[in-house]
């Protein structure tokens, strides 16, 4: 890729710009990049809708001509956007393919200002199975995974989508095949959203099974169909309510608490202490998404507060950005954060219901 007309580093345009907007990161300018040819529809995308996502995220005009691509407006935009494009030009360079999605995460990487080089964090492998490879969307998310590998505990806090337990799930099957650990134990609390296991008909494990149906359908998407119960019946991967936990000392073992804000601080405690040696525990959840009943205080919250700082225990948090599912996924994150802090009383904040349970309650008491 050649490049002319080059313009400085995009994360520092204020510099030289006075309050009426002039400077050298102000006025207009136009660069021209030559994409290798076998680069140029990797970049481009299927019907052009890679460049149809760049000329909405990014406010240099982009034209693109044969392999060549013309960048113009004000100095900032046009260097971020080379910045961008080059990215995306050596993820093509390491096989991978660009999607729409991957230019959104690269433009709010660099946007950001983040040192981490956004084509490195897109195409960090974790596992590969039948030629689908899981691997880290965003930069937190590459955090995250680069945390649990330098931790023995890990807590992974973010809304819905942002991929906490699955990427613990395809870091603690690679645990297992590279033979680092001897099993996986994959954990729940058993509270149900609106619901009580008593009221479900069956067997205790049929009432249990579809309660762990999300890490079961996770396993599934990372492991070969036929042998996991195989190595269910052998021990080798445990899928069980946290209850299950108690009075047990855990060994050689990759440890997943999945719905983590469901504990109490009491349940928080007794799981975290069957740690063993030579284990590994990643503990997931969403504090926004509590369902204990109302009183309770959730386990996740009180750990945030009471192991923050201790040495070997690290808190990666993930964001609505950071969702990996449909975008709107993300767009009604931040609605339900909006609306529930326009909503919360601006005197009594610190009487607000904590939960989705307290905040049932609430609105049952507000009806009668």
């Amino acid at each position: 890729m050649r490049t002319q007309g080059e313009i400085g580093d995009p994360t520092t345009p204020a510099a030289g710009i006075g309050e009426n907007g002039s400077g050298p990161a102000a006025r207009t300018v136009r660069s021209s990049i030559e994409l290798a040819p076998e680069s140029v529809f990797p970049f481009l995308g299927s019907a052009d809708q890679n460049l149809r996502e760049l000329e909405q995220l990014l406010d240099a005009d982009i034209h693109v001509r044969g392999n060549s691509v013309t960048l113009s407006g004000k100095a900032a935009d046009v260097a971020l956007a080379e910045r961008v494009i080059e990215q995306l030009v050596a993820l093509t360079g390491r096989n991978r393919v660009v999607t729409p999605e991957a230019v959104r995460h690269t433009v709010s990487m660099l946007t950001e200002g983040t040192s981490e080089s956004p084509a490195e964090v897109l195409s960090l492998d974790i596992l590969s199975r039948r030629g689908k490879t899981i691997r880290p969307k965003t930069l937190n998310q590459k955090r995250y995974v680069d945390a649990i590998d330098a931790n023995t505990i890990v807590f992974g806090i973010g809304p819905a989508g942002t991929g906490k337990t699955y990427l613990a799930m395809a870091k603690a099957v690679q645990a297992l095949q590279t033979k680092q650990v001897n099993r996986i134990i994959l954990t729940r609390p058993a509270v149900e959203a609106g619901e009580r296991l008593g009221f479900l008909p069956g067997t205790l494990n049929e009432k249990i099974d579809p309660y762990l149906r999300p890490l079961y359908d996770a396993l599934h998407d990372m492991m070969d169909p036929e042998a996991i119960p195989k190595l269910m019946a052998a021990g080798v991967i445990e899928v069980a309510p946290l209850g299950y936990m108690r009075g047990r000392t855990l060994n050689d073992s990759f440890i997943i608490l999945d719905e983590a804000q469901n504990t109490t601080a009491e349940q928080m405690k007794m799981f975290l202490t069957r740690l063993g040696f030579g284990s590994k525990i990643v503990v997931t959840g969403d504090v926004t998404q509590v369902d204990l009943p109302t009183g309770a205080r959730s386990g996740l919250r009180a750990a945030s507060e009471i192991l923050t700082g201790i040495e070997d225990i690290h808190f990666a948090y993930l964001t609505s950005s950071d969702v990996v599912r449909h975008r709107l996924v993300s767009d009604i994150v931040d609605a339900y954060d909006r609306f529930e802090s326009e909503s919360r009383p601006p005197v009594a904040a610190a009487h607000y219901p904590a939960n989705r349970a307290q905040r049932r309650a609430a609105s049952r008491g507000d009806r009668r």
